[in-house]
């Protein structure tokens, strides 16, 4: 985690509040070291920019790893109906790919 980058990226938010790839930045830098603060920034795109398609590759991933089965599973399938809706064949696959071994590593 970079501080000096963190401290940017709020600046970004605060002067663009309604870009969300700015906080899609902040949740990625947060993602491996404060994963609680990654959520929190994962459910504000998510709330506030639910078409920002980005978000649910990593959003999924993250409550998955946090053992929140159910919401990671509805963040795939909610993130690979927005990729079909949008045309976007690379991040459907990825997010198909990742759905899969997902749901491999329920058993």
């Amino acid at each position: 985690m970079n501080n000096d980058r963190i401290q940017q990226l709020i600046r970004f938010v605060q002067e663009e509040p309604n870009e969300p790839f700015n906080v899609y930045a902040l949740a990625i830098e947060y993602v491996n070291t404060q994963p609680e603060q990654a959520r929190s920034y994962f459910d504000q795109l998510l709330s506030e920019h639910p078409d920002y398609l980005p978000t649910y590759y990593h959003a999924a991933a993250l409550y998955a790893e946090l053992d929140e089965r159910d919401r990671a599973a509805a963040l795939y399938a909610k993130g690979i109906a927005l990729a079909k809706a949008q045309n976007n064949a690379k991040t459907l696959l990825e997010l198909q790919r990742a759905q899969r071994a997902f749901e491999e590593d329920e058993w």
